[in-house]
């Protein structure tokens, strides 16, 4: 393996060799989980619309078998295209992260030689779903020592587990939908008897979602007692911990927060809401796939009351896990009021993606938003 002599004066991608004045950003996105592409798709909206004067981007790509490589600095490479989902893929190349906090240079390995990509001032990871959203990431980023963009450890590890997530809001006085959590090996023990208690507890239908997925992967509606062991085994797939969830009739509304700057109170967006046809609901294909399965609407029609109790449950639940980043977090405006769906710590990020579109209408477009998100990550740098 040889390393080049002059590792300060290797073009980055594209040849440029930009000025240290700017900041340099790693946008690392793709991942081991099942919403990989939905990351990659991330990616292609902020590395379109980050402003390019005040930073520099190195894209590192994260394969689904789990290997950092260095990836195209091209968001029209990572869009969604119809029903084709975009990708990390093997091209040979190996990032390596610091070596001790002491450091922040990154390099890449390629054709036997290693070279330097130069120092990094921040990590912005776009990564859904489990190894990376969860806290994984964000504890090796840590152990580093390098700033990055988002929630820490403990709120992502608790965004990301439904069950947790739930826990939590309620014990912090936060309406949440009834559930009952699964384990896989509960399951296997006594399918029956979990079936059972689904049976008394709930009325049909319900919903069954995997504990720590999300974009709706693995997750069913289930209309009847006899539906319930397939979606179970359906969500299992995903994890070992799946919940079982009493429908709740009212309309989807969400919100997008933000971390208050220098110590100060959370920021909470307008709100939006998700428009389906009756019967139907949000899943994977109605938001990445078929553009036409459901409506979001932005600003969603709310009475001035009505937007601020949802702003405030939103600004509480985000304390309650300890966010300093940002968050989405989703609602059910039943007849009885408000109540919290989830709260998501990495949510899609596209243009067109309702946290973005919630912080459009309230003052703050694409591109502030990503400068935004990244100064805060340098601020909470922990």
């Amino acid at each position: 393996m040889q390393r080049s002599p002059e590792p300060d004066r290797e073009p980055l991608p594209g040849g440029l060799l930009e000025p240290r004045d700017q900041l340099v950003v790693v946008v690392l996105f793709g991942g081991r989980s099942s919403e990989h592409s939905v990351s990659c798709a991330t990616a292609g909206g902020i590395l379109g619309a980050i402003d390019r004067e005040r930073y520099r981007v190195i894209p590192v790509g994260i394969t689904r078998e789990g290997a950092f490589v260095l990836e195209q600095d091209d968001a029209d490479r990572f869009a969604l295209s119809g029903s084709t989902l975009p990708s990390v893929s093997d091209n040979g190349t190996r990032v390596q992260w610091p070596t001790s906090s002491a450091s922040r240079e990154l390099t890449v390995t390629e054709g036997g030689v290693i070279r330097s990509l130069g120092d990094i001032d921040v990590v912005f990871p776009i990564l859904h779903g489990r190894f990376g959203e969860d806290g994984t990431v964000q504890g090796m980023l840590e152990l580093l020592g390098l700033p990055y963009v988002g929630d820490g450890v403990l709120a992502s590890a608790v965004g990301m587990d439904k069950h947790f997530t739930k826990t939590v809001l309620q014990a912090s006085g936060v309406t949440v939908a009834p559930w009952i959590t699964v384990t896989a090996d509960r399951w296997q023990a006594d399918a029956s008897a979990i079936e059972s208690r689904v049976a008394e507890a709930f009325t049909w239908p319900v919903f069954v979602k995997p504990a720590r997925a999300g974009s709706s992967v693995g997750v069913s509606r289930v209309g009847s007692a006899g539906e319930l062991a397939a979606a179970i085994r359906l969500a299992l797939a995903e994890d070992v911990k799946v919940l079982v969830e009493a429908a709740v009739v009212g309309r989807e509304i969400e919100c997008g927060v933000l971390g208050g700057r220098l110590g100060g109170e959370p920021r909470v967006s307008v709100a939006g809401e998700i428009v389906t046809a009756p019967g139907e609901f949000y899943d994977f294909d109605s938001k990445y796939l078929d553009g036409e399965a459901a409506t979001l609407v932005c600003p969603a029609d709310l009475t001035p009351s009505q937007l601020a109790e949802l702003q405030g449950i939103a600004s509480t639940a985000f304390r309650a896990i300890d966010g300093t980043g940002l968050a989405r977090v989703d609602f059910f405006l039943t007849t009885s009021g408000f109540v919290v769906n989830e709260i998501n710590t990495s949510p899609g990020f596209t243009p067109v993606s309702m946290f973005p579109r919630c912080w459009l209408e309230s003052g703050l477009g694409y591109g502030a938003l990503i400068d935004e998100l990244i100064q805060l990550g340098l601020e909470t740098a922990r």
